[in-house]
Formats: C-alpha cells, sequence, structure tokens
C-alpha cells in the first residue's frame, strides 16, 4: 500500500515545513537529542501506538489512527507553542521514542507524556528525554502546572513519573494522575 502521506513535503510546501520546523525548539541532553517529528517518524510512532505497548494510550490502533494520533499531537506546537518531540540517539539518527507537552482533548491541564520503543527501555533514555522536556516546560514556557496521566496498569510510566519526583495526586480505575512539582528555574539546552 501507498503512504503518500509520509513523504517528506516538495517545492514550496517544503520550504514553508522548513521555517515551521525551525520554530520547534531542539534539546539537547547527555545522550539525546529532541527535535520536531517529521512524517518519516511516524514508522517508529506506529511500532508503539499500533501494538501492545499502544495499549496505554487508546491502542493498540489501527494505522489511520495512529497517523491522526501523531498529527494530534505534532499540531500542538502550532496549536499551543508546545507538543511531540522525537526522540534520538545525540550521536546516532536512531530514533528512541517520543515525548510530548501537550493538553489533549478532556485534559485538565497540560501533560507530559513519554513513548519509547521496546528496545530503548531499560537504558535511562526516557527518564533523560522526560527530564528536558520537563525542565523547558518550566523554565522556558513558564507552564504554571503539569501532570502525567499513567494508565495503572502501566507500571514503567507510573515508574518512571515517580522517578522524576511527581507524586500521585488522584487516582481512578484508568488513570494515575501525577503531579510534577515547579522546582527553582534551571537553564534548558536548547539549541535553536
Amino acid at each position: 500500500m501507498s503512504r503518500p502521506w509520509l513523504n517528506p513535503p516538495s517545492g514550496g510546501t517544503a520550504a514553508l515545513a522548513a521555517r515551521l520546523d525551525g520554530l520547534v525548539p531542539e534539546l539537547v541532553a547527555t545522550r539525546l537529542h529532541l527535535c520536531a517529528p517529521q512524517p518519516a517518524d511516524f514508522v517508529a510512532y506506529a511500532q508503539i501506538a499500533m501494538t501492545e505497548r499502544g495499549r496505554y494510550f487508546g491502542g493498540p490502533m489501527d494505522e489511520e489512527t495512529a497517523w491522526l494520533d501523531f498529527c494530534q499531537m505534532s499540531a500542538g506546537w502550532v496549536l499551543r507553542g508546545y507538543g511531540l518531540w522525537t526522540v534520538r540517539a545525540r550521536l546516532e539518527t536512531k530514533i528512541l521514542g517520543f515525548v510530548l507537552i501537550n493538553h489533549e482533548w478532556g485534559d485538565d491541564e497540560p501533560e507530559l507524556g513519554f513513548m519509547f520503543l521496546a528496545e530503548a527501555e531499560g537504558k535511562g533514555f526516557a527518564i533523560e528525554a522526560a527530564r528536558a522536556a520537563r525542565s523547558y516546560a518550566w523554565n522556558t514556557l513558564r507552564l504554571p502546572t503539569l501532570v502525567s496521566y499513567v494508565d495503572p496498569a502501566n507500571t514503567r510510566a507510573a515508574s518512571l513519573a515517580r522517578r522524576l519526583g511527581a507524586v500521585i495526586e488522584s487516582q481512578t480505575d484508568t488513570c494515575l494522575t501525577f503531579r510534577h512539582t515547579r522546582p527553582e528555574a534551571t537553564a534548558c539546552p536548547v539549541t535553536k
């Protein structure tokens, strides 16, 4: 099946896409590079959303639903000034996962979210990326509040939220709301 929506833009649209891409902040952490999502990054996103890994955020999704979710998360940059970052190893181009600051439909406040490929788990990449995104949310965006919504069955995400210092503020059968406490302002590594 042809998937022309995954092709990079061309012609006049490429120039506009490059200008918009240039507005998304790139964050550099010790081992990671957080950058604007590209159409080709959807392949890695789908490896999470369309498999059992996606069960904690509405999946497993079919391809169309996963594409719409990817687009929605990416559109946050235009609509709100924050959104989805693709997380790559700094010394490689390999995608490890995704981290985001987002305010989805039905959410009470902005969320720090994270989703990583299976092969990237257990290596500290998720906490490094989440810390970089959270630092950006606090120190550059000056967001007044930040939570992580976690499915109670997602023990890895709950553990990550706790390691980030977040505490459970509320709990239902389907959602743990972790509150991130705002620290004193510190510098955030932004490259553009």
